[in-house]
């Protein structure tokens, strides 16, 4: 099998280790003092495994073993998750519990903030941001749970 990727683009080529990294609720490092439900800790590795496999950038609202919603393509991640909560939203998914998974860290707390106030209880991401606490320090005021994967998934 394949190690690498190799994509052709405008007057040049992208040469990419291929991500064989697959992340499990018991590897989730918790980061938050609330703790993940069983039910949302399912629904963290399902919707992280979605964002492994989009295009980096990515925001994936999940529930109860369904994508709900995912936001993709945008250079910004506030971009990416409005886009799914709108469309999450246009087929009348109620994101009251769901989970949001990315593919990125946070390095501010606009995301998790949007998020909860949609109804988004927990959030993985990878962590590795200097400014990890202000996420944190959010969730934690909100009772929003949040776990660290560890592995960035970034795929073009």
């Amino acid at each position: 099998m394949p190690t690498s990727q190799l994509r052709t683009l405008l007057n040049g080529v992208l040469y990419q280790e291929k991500d064989l990294i697959t992340d499990k609720k018991e590897n989730f490092e918790s980061r938050t003092k609330t703790d993940p439900t069983a039910q949302e800790l399912l629904d963290l590795e399902f919707a992280n495994k979605l964002v492994k496999h989009t295009k980096s950038n990515t925001i994936v609202l999940a529930k109860n073993g369904q994508l709900l919603a995912s936001g993709t393509g945008q250079t910004s991640r506030v971009d990416a998750l409005r886009q799914a909560i709108h469309k999450a939203e246009s087929f009348n998914f109620d994101l009251n519990g769901a989970v949001m998974a990315s593919d990125a860290f946070f390095p501010f707390p606009d995301c998790v903030e949007i998020a909860g106030n949609a109804g988004i209880t927990s959030v993985v991401q990878p962590g590795g941001s200097i400014k990890d606490e202000l996420s944190i320090n959010y969730c934690n005021n909100n009772k929003i749970s949040m776990v660290f994967t560890g592995n960035r998934h970034f795929k073009h």
